[in-house]
């Protein structure tokens, strides 16, 4: 037996590969399914089935490529309609993968969808649950997603209460809780940096587990400080449940190499935005004017999904030699399939070519202490949360999720300061309004760690947020 937890940090997703006797189970795959062929084909076995915990928003699924591909049947839980043949489970109903059984755990709530899969041994002792967005380390999946016709998010909050203690706080402490995501992903408000827990573990520590806990307490807790989800859920599941091209076919049209003069003509004749991956700190140096960052370092699909409004925009990217093919593929994760192509021989062509390049100013945490002594105007671009908890006292707080919404806030006269909590976000800020006609912008390099070393006054005082969304 075989159970691997493929985690792809980026995305803050797992997968799951499941092998008994020959016959394999995938469950949550990512768009890009080569890997679990191969990891299938190396042990002479078989991919069954794909499972799929609910319609996911957050990233596209490999579900329809990996049936494709092997001829395994996709299993999603009771109340799912799909555009493509797959097998709609009953909640109960029990597949065979080996010497192992998973039993379908119907656990609405999240989406009304949702579905556990409970993983049992030969001799049918429960063994793991593959919680999907129900049940996360430290938190439970936000049930605002699927808010449909006269369900509102309290209804999905008090499906999922009985859903976690009928169906999954019923289980034994032992049996091994795989979630579908960790920190990092916007499922959720509170998931923890680990990726396997226990049922056992998850009753002490998860907030929304508690034993004590009265319906009415968990909607009101689970629906408290929900942010409102970025742009491209919808689209995601739209994909999801009516299919999408192959990776493949993605990567062969989108991988081309553009030289400075293609490269320049396309983005003047359409409406393509120039993306940079670089890292931030090669970015700020020089870039292509009316370029966004967003770095292939950070979490970089999520960001673009949450700042690049629509999925079918035009990309021309700008990215690190080598790592073309890698930029494209982590963008059709999220489903953003329309690369124009990328710049052959990345900005130091550009550079050659003697093509204007723009910059962008950064100070040292240092400099912005002096300056804030001259009543410097400063933004903070970290989460509502990391702000609330401890900021520069004269910070406005403007989230880069929601930076649009904001963008009447900076002034178009004198410099302002953006920071973020080490730098990378700051530089995306930075780069949107650079974009937009601010460049009277200027990034704080390090962030927020690198302030925490100065004199610079700051308040641990719980304010009220200044989101507008």
């Amino acid at each position: 037996m075989i159970i691997e937890q493929i985690y792809t940090g980026c995305l803050a997703q797992g997968a799951y590969y499941i092998e008994s006797k020959g016959e394999v189970a995938i469950i949550d795959p990512l768009r890009e399914v080569q890997d679990y062929i191969d990891k299938a084909s190396k042990s002479n076995a078989k991919i069954k089935y794909i499972f799929e915990t609910h319609f996911h928003a957050d990233f596209v699924s490999g579900h329809v490529t990996l049936a494709e591909k092997t001829g395994a049947e996709i299993v999603y839980g009771p109340t799912a309609k799909t555009s493509f043949e797959a097998i709609i489970a009953e909640d109960q109903q029990v597949f065979n993968v080996g010497d192992l059984t998973i039993t379908v755990l119907h656990t609405p709530g999240h989406t009304m969808e949702s579905s556990c899969y409970l993983l049992k041994n030969k001799e049918g002792k429960d063994l793991a649950i593959f919680s999907g967005d129900t049940l996360f380390l430290g938190d439970v999946g936000r049930p605002d997603l699927a808010q449909k016709g006269d369900i509102t998010e309290k209804d999905l909050a008090g499906f999922l209460y009985e859903s976690l203690r009928n169906k999954v706080m019923t289980l034994a402490d032992d049996v091994i809780v795989y979630p579908a995501h960790g920190a990092g992903s916007a499922c959720g408000k509170n998931l923890s940096k680990e990726t396997v827990g226990t049922i056992g573990d998850q009753k002490k520590t998860n907030y929304a587990l508690r034993a004590d806990m009265t319906k009415e307490e968990f909607i009101k807790e689970v629906t408290d400080g929900l942010l409102p989800p970025p742009a491209y859920f919808p689209l995601n599941v739209k994909m999801n449940k009516e299919g999408y091209k192959s990776i493949d076919e993605i990567i062969k049209n989108s991988a081309r190499a553009l030289s400075v003069l293609d490269f320049e003509l396309i983005a003047n004749e359409t409406d393509a935005i120039i993306l940079d991956v670089r890292h931030q700190s090669e970015f700020i140096k020089g870039f292509i004017p009316q370029s966004i960052f967003i770095g292939l370092g950070g979490t970089f699909a999520p960001w673009v999904g949450a700042l690049i409004k629509d999925v079918t925009q035009p990309i021309l990217l700008v990215t690190p030699l080598g790592e073309e093919e890698t930029t494209i593929t982590r963008l059709s994760r999220v489903g953003f399939d329309n690369v124009l192509g990328y710049l052959d021989g990345s900005f130091d062509s550009w550079k050659k070519a003697n093509k204007e390049v723009d910059t962008l100013e950064s100070v040292s945490a240092i400099v912005l202490e002096e300056k804030i002594r001259e009543n410097a105007v400063v933004f903070d671009v970290r989460k509502p949360g990391e702000y609330t908890s401890e900021h520069i006292e004269v910070a406005e707080n403007t989230p880069l999720d929601f930076l649009n919404n904001h963008i009447s806030e900076f002034p178009k006269k004198g410099d302002f300061y953006v920071h973020c909590a080490g730098g990378y976000r700051s530089v995306i800020a930075s780069s949107i309004l650079k974009a937009r006609g601010f460049h009277n912008v200027i990034d704080v390099a390090g962030g927020y760690d690198e302030i925490k070393k100065t004199n610079i006054k700051r308040t641990a005082t719980v304010c009220p947020s200044t989101l507008k969304s």
